[in-house]
């Protein structure tokens, strides 16, 4: 449940204030292991919740203990992981994400310690991690609530509908980040109530 000052601060929004009355969004654990959380993004990158998941737990399973070291991923044969269901190009940035991993420091402790900015600007150091994977990051694994990741498809679908938009292009990137201006500090909340409005959205659908 969300707590009572973010409520109050997203409540001045008319459209966040019937979200929150509608569904519950809870505050979300700290990872302990930003490298697995960072490889379950790049495979789930563009791909439905369910087939993205059926996909990493293969991938899971090509690895001793289920854990794909740095150092074995590295290795790992390429035809291997693409029989898994990956892609050519998440073959390579799953692998360049093993590399990053042998030679930089990815521990919780450190990256915790990390802004916003300097954690998007460090993992985007990685081929295939572009700034929408990294914000998944900062929302899931590290719990930083003013987060808002524009460029995720759902996030603008929902809005278009929610707040009634007409405009395209980078007009409507930049009346989203205007909207979203509102929630601050707490744009992840706003961020993730738009997604369960549009999961609810997908559920009743599927009912029909």
């Amino acid at each position: 449940m969300l707590e009572v000052e973010i409520k109050k601060a997203l409540g001045k929004d008319d459209v966040m204030s019937r979200l929150i009355d509608k569904y519950e969004v809870k505050p979300l654990p700290i990872t302990s292991d930003i490298y697995i959380d960072m490889l379950e993004n790049i495979v789930s990158q563009q791909l439905s919740g369910r087939v993205a998941k059926v996909i990493y737990e293969r991938f899971l399973d090509v690895f001793p203990d289920r854990y794909p070291s740095p150092d074995l991923l590295v290795g790992k044969d390429e035809k291997v992981l693409r029989e898994v269901g990956l892609s050519n190009s998440k073959v390579r940035y799953v692998k360049s994400m093993a590399q990053f991993a042998l030679v930089n420091d990815l521990s919780t402790d450190r990256i915790k310690k990390m802004t916003d900015v300097e954690v998007i600007n460090l993992l985007t150091q990685v081929k295939g991690v572009g700034v929408w994977t990294a914000q998944m990051l900062l929302i899931f694994s590290l719990g930083r609530e003013d987060v808002f990741p524009v460029d995720d498809l759902a996030i603008k679908k929902g809005m278009v509908e929610l707040y009634d938009l007409q405009s395209k292009g980078k007009m409507l990137t930049n009346e989203l980040h205007e909207i979203a201006s509102a929630w601050k500090p707490y744009r992840t909340w706003g961020t993730r109530l738009i997604w369960a409005y549009m999961n609810d959205k997908k559920k009743n659908a599927t009912r029909l």
